[in-house]
């Protein structure tokens, strides 16, 4: 019995252990576990072996056969793992909250000119998003100089480069 004990607790910190080097190294990891991806992800096997010796340790402590403890604790793992599933991991994954974006988002975008372009130059516009402030490369769609705290509005995006236009106040009036 506390030989099983221990095998349990040992398996338990190990267990503990590698989950939390594998979440935290999980970018790092994938290469190496990305056989799995499709079939498991590898979080829940870990978090499987996690619970399955937790409950297992804890169980031997009580006057019960160790083949009724084994399966007391994969019942106990798989409820545990699938609730870990259903309500953290697949709302994360679905999540997917980035502050990233495409250059196709910035097309129609107002921006503010923070350096000023030059007719056939290059100058340098400000988008201010909900994730922040988006400095690009920009150039005058219309090849007419702008000044420096212009609004414009994004036209074109060619090779990295934002083709802007001078916001029209008329426009915005009617």
């Amino acid at each position: 019995m506390e030989d099983l004990q221990q095998m349990y607790f040992i398996g338990l910190m190990v267990g503990a252990a590698i989950t939390v080097v594998y979440i935290l190294l999980s970018d790092l990891l994938e290469p190496v576990f990305g056989f799995l991806d499709g079939i498991l992800n590898p979080v829940l096997i870990l978090s499987f072996l996690t619970f399955f010796c937790a409950s297992g340790y804890l169980l031997e402590f009580l006057p019960i056969s160790s083949f009724v403890i084994i399966l007391i604790s994969m019942g106990i793992s798989l409820l545990l793992v699938t609730l870990l599933n259903v309500f953290v991991l697949i709302p994360l994954s679905n999540a997917e909250a980035t502050l990233g974006y495409t250059e196709e988002d910035l097309r129609g975008r107002m921006a503010k000119v923070i350096i000023s372009i030059p007719e056939d130059g290059f100058g340098e516009i400000m988008i201010t998003d909900h994730s922040g402030h988006i400095s690009r490369t920009a150039k005058s769609f219309e090849e007419t100089s702008i000044a420096s705290g212009e609004e414009v509005i994004v036209i074109d995006i060619k090779d990295g480069v934002l083709y802007v236009a001078i916001q029209e106040k008329d426009l915005l009036d009617s």
